[in-house]
């Protein structure tokens, strides 16, 4: 009997000290101040693309960048492993580019393209620039049963530059040359005839293309200047190149399996280095192929 009423006098203890008011502030204040907070991005006051300003003559243009501003900042599953990749393969990206007469800021529709992997898109597109198979053959890309140099990246990115260098040639704006990646050339062609205009900045386009451009210059703000936009990413963070060196190959290769192991390497590290080789064999076609093997 004297335990129960011990054990009833403790109750009514723990009761009137956790009273309602004290749980309910105290847990208030925890959630106020844990409360994550969100910036709206800035805008520059000017933009260059391509070495040439980007007119944001009207709130639509300028809210459309905004937007992909906001989408790509708070995107940070993704944008996170963008900075990181970007020491990895933009140098290599960068070399190409101002080999072929490019201008530097292309490299950030391939960031736009692939977020700098070897994707592969619904309709078929796939590596760093996503192309689709018929426009890769028709700008120098081997594409078969053995290899898809789409997949490779100097290759890929050599066909782009040739893609580009033909758009800008037909438009003469980059501008348009980069919408054109999305819509097509004949697609660009099409809408500058029918609104009787000339500029990318005067251009009625769908909502994917529109958006498309902009995309890319709002990677290009966030790459350049991490740290406005919330990222910090140290030196050491970053991936660095894979160190290789290569082997020209100029007979075909009736198994990778058996050639890697002659090698001293596995199949799986051959594919990681060459991932353009998506068969078991290759058939070098009279050409020759630069294989690469851990340095």
């Amino acid at each position: 009997m004297i335990r129960t009423i011990l054990f009833f006098f403790l109750l009514l203890a723990l009761v009137a000290c956790d009273k309602p008011e004290s749980r309910k502030t105290g847990n208030s204040e925890k959630q106020s101040d844990s409360r994550p907070k969100f910036q709206i991005p800035d805008l520059p006051d000017k933009i260059v693309f391509c070495d040439e300003p980007l007119i944001m003559n009207d709130h639509e243009a300028v809210e459309r960048l905004h937007r992909e501003l906001i989408i790509n900042s708070y995107y940070h599953s993704s944008t996170i492993q963008i900075l990181l990749r970007s020491k990895r393969y933009l140098p290599l990206i960068e070399e190409i580019l101002k080999k072929n007469g490019v201008p530097d800021d292309m490299k950030y529709l391939c960031v736009a393209e692939s977020a700098l992997t070897n994707a592969t898109s619904p309709a078929g597109a796939k590596g760093f620039w996503q192309f689709m198979p018929a426009t890769g053959s028709e700008f120098g890309l081997r594409i078969d049963e053995d290899v898809d140099e789409r997949l490779n990246i100097e290759k890929s990115t050599q066909a782009a530059c040739n893609y580009m260098k033909t758009a800008h040639d037909k438009f003469k704006d980059w501008g348009l040359a980069a919408a054109s990646y999305n819509m097509g050339m004949g697609g660009i062609e099409n809408a500058l005839r029918e609104q009787k205009v000339k500029h990318y900045s005067d251009l009625y386009l769908n909502s994917e293309t529109s958006r498309y451009v902009m995309r890319i210059v709002a990677l290009k703000l966030i790459l350049e200047s991490p740290d406005d936009f919330g990222f910090e990413v140290n030196d050491n963070d970053y991936y660095l190149p894979v160190r290789t060196t290569e082997i020209e190959v100029m007979e075909s290769i009736p198994d990778l399996i058996d050639w890697s192991r002659s090698k001293g390497i596995t199949y799986k590290l051959l594919r990681s280095l060459n991932p353009w080789l998506i068969g078991r064999k290759l058939d070098v076609k009279g050409n020759s192929y630069k294989i690469k093997l851990p340095a």
